[in-house]
């Protein structure tokens, strides 16, 4: 479990690699990830949009932003929380992603909210040790 704080907003991610969902021998490896949002602070916030950095075990990085998550921008009063999968592919056995959400308080004001970087590991990365 990664976890981070922005602003009083608590961000968990869980990622699980999907092998049923997997096709090794044809480079496409599968991963979900379990997201909670808590609202550790005393003003209500609106999620409005996403952007994620995605990047394989080789480098190469794709860029994705768009409106809320899962279809939704969830409003979350003090204490209250936001929870939800999505899910990413690869073309190689491991890679990580970081994030950011863009919220705005109770008074319309605009802040971003960290998402910590995790890792997206399956069991078909050779690790090899010298």
């Amino acid at each position: 479990m990664y976890s981070e704080v922005t602003k009083s907003i608590k961000i968990s991610v869980d990622p699980t690699f999907m092998e049923d969902q997997s096709e090794p021998e044809d480079f496409h490896f599968v991963w979900a990830y379990h997201i909670r949002i808590e609202n550790q602070g005393d003003d209500t916030v609106q999620l409005l949009r996403r952007h994620w950095h995605i990047t394989d075990s080789q480098g190469r990085i794709h860029e994705v932003r768009g409106e809320g998550v899962v279809g939704e921008q969830p409003v979350l009063e003090p204490g209250e929380s936001f929870e939800y999968t999505s899910g990413t592919p690869l073309a190689t056995p491991s890679g990580f992603m970081v994030g950011s959400y863009q919220m705005i308080d109770g008074e319309g004001a605009s802040f971003s909210v960290s998402v910590p970087a995790f890792s997206l590991d399956s069991p078909h990365d050779l690790k090899l040790v010298n």
